[in-house]
């Protein structure tokens, strides 16, 4: 038999967006955290590299927004910039006192007088400021977050939970256009659960699933863009997806990201004659933006036809490597790969989704009631490029901007009762699961061939004609059996996919992390490419 249950605020996501927002809220809300696997299944808990934030006295605000504005290729929001910038401190010294292990200097760094934790600098940063755990932070943040929401009696974690939809007032067919909670696969039961709630936080993380390579976990499905998407939300810059430069290449090794922070510390990249390449395509060689980084070994790899490329740090003391890159260090011996002595192969991987559902500075969507925060949401931090380390700040920032704005909004908004049941009457088990397997497959193959790294109209147009096609038969199967997380995967994802190609139809230059031969260049005007529902597909 399928529950109700009633909270006060539902989240839907257990990354650090999701649990930062519940550690925030008053202990005396009724708040459910609902992880469509384990809880560690998500993004947060295989970040390697750190925060970026502004934490000593060398470096300053500006510079930070700054950097941020040159990665993202005219597109970010200077507002959504400043904002997030100067919230960092504190959103550092909240995790801090959380219980967060940040690597601290041993002696301490003369270079940064009065601050005790190790800085180091990425990608795109003018200054040293990625506060890390080692090369595992987001393991360290993850296990400190989840260890207190544990201890916290109002804060309900509940695992193998797979969103569906959101219940909405229009979907019901009543007046209003409030989210009223969502309806839930429970994966243990096979039901379809009703939550009811007050306020509803989508922090589900990226689609870099769609993508046949990624540095991503299984789960990036892109659940809350599409979920908020036929919700009637609006959505922005999904054309806009990067790619990691550096993921181990090896027949054995899934989804292992190499991080950045290797290349901030000295790391090469190199052909497989030995040869430094990255000159030719930036005089900032190793240390440019992802983007550049990533295309630059795409062409070699293409121009050369070869399988991978090579990051060499094997020039620094080996104590050094072992003492900042534990995790690379041992997750390549396991290839027998010694780090100390030996290149590392690598290829790009699709990463992080730069677009998402738009929201404003508290992480309100389009649809009263319905927050999204973290990879999800569409804030303009990062414009047509993400720059290393901001990401997991923005989750920190606007989880506490959106958990202040729920708390403003508490006493005018009631729970919801009596929402209706999961309709299931209709639909029958399927026999035909191997359907869901093809598309899925057909699907990351393609994206990966058509909306990748480089992109053309032919290509796009061949994306977009099959997209549609899936999208055809995924909602028939839909409509005719049971759901299952593969078959709800496959359909938030097939959704994503098909606004990711019109957004980069819609743009017809190349900017960032978009890059098409037929616009190769930059319009003198930057614009947001924004998608619009327009009807309500409930």
């Amino acid at each position: 038999m399928s529950q109700h249950f009633q909270h006060d605020v539902l989240v839907i996501g257990s990354g650090a967006a999701g649990l930062s927002l519940a550690l925030t809220l008053p202990e005396h809300l009724r708040i459910a955290v609902l992880s469509k696997g384990d809880l560690a299944n998500g993004s947060t808990f295989w970040a390697q590299g750190g925060v970026a934030a502004v934490l000593d006295d060398t470096d300053t605000v500006q510079s930070h927004v700054e950097d941020t504005l040159n990665a993202g290729g005219g597109l970010c929001h200077e507002d959504a910039v400043r904002f997030t910038v100067e919230h960092s401190r504190e959103a550092i010294q909240w995790l801090i006192d959380q219980g967060v292990p940040f690597t601290r200097d041993e002696p301490a760094d003369p270079d940064h007088p009065g601050f005790e934790f190790h800085l180091t600098r990425e990608g795109g940063h003018s200054h040293r400021r990625i506060i890390h755990a080692a090369d595992a932070t987001g393991a360290a943040i993850f296990k400190t977050l989840l260890d207190q929401a544990r201890q916290r009696p109002n804060i309900e974690l509940l695992e193998q939970r797979v969103a569906v939809d959101l219940i909405t007032e229009p979907r019901l067919g009543i007046e209003g256009d409030r989210c009223l909670g969502a309806y839930v696969l429970n994966r243990a039961s096979g039901e379809v659960d009703t939550f009811g709630s007050r306020f509803t936080v989508l922090a589900t993380g990226g689609a870099a699933k769609v993508y046949l390579y990624t540095s991503n976990p299984d789960g990036a499905c892109g659940d809350g863009i599409a979920m908020a998407w036929r919700s009637g939300c609006r959505v922005a810059n999904l054309e806009f997806n990067q790619f990691h430069p550096t993921c181990l290449y090896h027949p054995q090794a899934k989804s292992f990201l190499i991080t950045e922070a290797l290349r901030g510390e000295g790391a090469h990249l190199k052909l497989p004659n030995g040869e430094r390449f990255m000159h030719r395509f930036d005089p900032r060689g190793e240390l440019a933006p992802r983007d550049i980084v990533a295309r630059a070994i795409d062409h070699e790899m293409k121009r050369l036809g070869i399988d991978c490329v090579y990051l060499d740090i094997s020039h620094q003391p080996s104590t050094f490597i072992k003492t900042h890159f534990p995790t690379v260090y041992e997750r390549c011996l396991e290839f027998s790969i010694d780090i100390t002595e030996q290149a590392i192969p690598v290829v790009p991987a699709a990463h992080y989704t730069c677009g998402g559902v738009m929201v404003d500075g508290h992480g309100r969507t389009d649809v009263p009631g319905l927050y999204a925060i973290g990879e999800t949401s569409f804030t303009g931090l990062h414009g047509a490029n993400r720059m290393a380390s901001n990401s997991l700040l923005e989750c920190f920032v606007y989880a506490r901007s959106a958990a202040q704005d729920i708390l403003c909004q508490l006493q005018q908004v009631a729970i919801p009762s009596a929402l209706p049941s999961w309709d299931a009457s209709q639909v029958t088990d399927s026999d035909e699961d191997v359907i869901i397997a093809h598309n899925w497959d057909e699907l990351r193959r393609f994206m990966w061939d058509y909306v990748g790294i480089v992109r053309t109209n032919k290509r796009l147009q061949r994306a977009q004609h099959r997209v549609r096609l899936l999208l055809d038969e995924i909602d028939e199967f839909y409509s005719n059996y049971k759901v299952s997380r593969d078959l709800i995967e496959l359909r938030n994802l097939a959704q994503v996919a098909e606004l990711m190609i019109r957004s980069a139809m819609a743009r017809q230059e190349s900017r960032g992390l978009h890059y098409t031969l037929d616009y190769p260049h930059m319009l003198p005007e930057a614009l947001d490419t924004i998608l619009v529902p327009t009807t309500y597909a409930g």
